[in-house]
């Protein structure tokens, strides 16, 4: 798909992601907070949801976090204009806390029709929620962080790449060795070619029919 095209299904989508009320988040909410970056990102980032300032602009990861990412990118030599950004939630829980499991059910549709319309070689989860929902297991960043795996997101064969959530570097200092390192490994996996299926083996040949035993001296 051109990339023309995939901005216009990604506009498309978008205008209908906007006006969404299928869970109770809406009715706080100031404005759905879709995404934003390249319509044809090989890498895209998946953050757990909207907090204040990204409720009130529109844009995910606009804070102090988001300041944190831009570094990061900067770091391996991308922009986020490179790459695509959004959340498992598209719209702000109140006070920011943690999702809960029929918000993160509600919004997984709009999520994996992102991931399908954009085509990602690698996406990079941000923390806990994000992983856990693309990954569909129950195991914490600390024990994933930095180990690609190989996903399917509907037809979609993708690389899930776990990371700690730039948030954590903020509490925590020490954190961002860890995370500088993690994303220090990103432009290898976009490198990587794509894994291409093995060719099914050639039929065989039908094998020419026995002749009787008796003619092959066997008895």
């Amino acid at each position: 798909m051109a990339a023309a095209e995939q901005l216009t299904e990604l506009e498309a989508f978008q205008r209908q992601v906007a006006g969404c009320t299928r869970c109770r988040l809406h009715e706080g909410r100031t404005q759905v907070v879709f995404g934003n970056g390249s319509p044809d990102a090989d890498l895209m980032f998946v953050g757990e949801a909207p907090g204040f300032h990204e409720d009130k602009q529109g844009v995910p990861f606009v804070g102090q976090a988001g300041k944190l990412l831009d570094n990061l990118l900067a770091g391996i030599g991308l922009e986020r204009s490179h790459v695509f950004v959004c959340n498992v939630l598209k719209c702000r829980p109140p006070g920011n806390r943690d999702p809960v499991p029929e918000e993160k059910e509600a919004c997984e549709p709009y999520l994996f029709r992102q991931v399908e319309l954009i085509r990602p070689k690698v996406i990079a989860t941000l923390g806990n929620h994000a992983t856990k929902q693309l990954s569909g297991k129950e195991i914490g960043i600390t024990r994933i962080h930095g180990q690609e795996q190989p996903i399917k997101v509907g037809p979609l064969s993708v690389l899930l790449y776990p990371l700690y959530h730039p948030a954590a570097a903020l509490y925590t200092p020490a954190m961002l060795k860890v995370l500088e390192a993690d994303f220090a490994r990103l432009p290898e996996l976009l490198g990587r070619p794509a894994e291409v299926p093995e060719p099914a083996p050639p039929l065989l040949e039908a094998a020419p029919a026995a002749e009787p035993a008796v003619q092959l001296g066997l008895f």
